[in-house]
């Protein structure tokens, strides 16, 4: 019965995402058209989760260990459990962003026009997509655009989720560019829907999401990217333990 009513909410949660599209869709391919009106692009995702979340009764409570200064440019790395967890992203960060998502999901009617415009896609498959990925990610960086990625590059089989080897890409960059990096650590996402939800469903509730104060880079070497990426994945990991 509980996996029944859970099915349920997964329909009325994606029927939610539908419709606040369509309610949004005109002045999202308004905004679309040109790079200088994607900043706004990404303030009316903002208002596409908020509606879509509000309407299935899944709410996001998010503290910040340290007040962040969302003027500066970031590459933002958030642990992976669940298909909220872009929601929830997208409604915890405050600035001009961009995420990096497989390219499968250019046919999702959701996040297809954000890959198409502000978003950029890779198939991890290809060293060439990955390559002009990396290339892409680092001219927007430059911009002043921070970068959003999820540094496992998957959401695992596993369940309970565990936290999974992290990818060298985003690390290296920071070093590079010289930018900081932000932890994200979300907490219980895939108690309220884990993965996309096909195999148990849904259900409301308050998901909670940790932000962590950031990992300057600018006295690291390139030699240095292992160990920045082993500490982000320390962060992650003890703060996901203690859930």
């Amino acid at each position: 019965m509980i996996l029944l009513l859970r099915k349920v909410h997964l329909y009325y949660y994606r029927f939610t995402a539908v419709l606040s599209l369509s309610l949004v869709y005109p002045l999202l391919y308004f905004y679309s058209r040109k790079p200088e009106r994607y900043a706004t692009l990404n303030k009316l995702r903002r208002l596409c989760c908020y509606l879509s979340s509000t309407l299935s009764g899944i709410f996001f409570r998010v503290k910040e260990e340290q007040a962040i200064d969302w003027s500066r440019t970031y590459i933002i790395c958030p642990n992976h459990t669940s298909n909220l967890d872009i929601l929830s992203i997208c409604m915890a960060v405050k600035c001009d962003y961009h995420f990096i998502s497989k390219e499968d999901l250019l046919n999702n009617p959701f996040t297809g026009l954000f890959l198409r415009t502000v978003d950029i896609p890779v198939n991890r498959d290809s060293k060439m997509s990955s390559y002009r990925a990396y290339k892409q990610m680092a001219e927007n960086l430059k911009q002043g655009r921070s970068l959003i990625i999820f540094p496992e590059g998957k959401i695992g089989d596993d369940y309970p989720p565990i936290l999974h080897e992290f990818k060298d890409g985003p690390f290296r960059l920071a070093i590079e560019l010289k930018i900081p990096i932000i932890p994200i650590t979300s907490l219980n996402t895939w108690k309220l829907l884990w993965d996309s939800g096909d195999k148990l469903g849904s259900r409301p509730g308050i998901a909670d999401i940790y932000i962590h104060k950031p990992i300057e880079t600018a006295h690291l070497a390139i030699d240095d990217a292992d160990r920045l990426k082993q500490e982000v994945y320390h962060i992650i990991q003890q703060k996901y333990n203690t859930q």
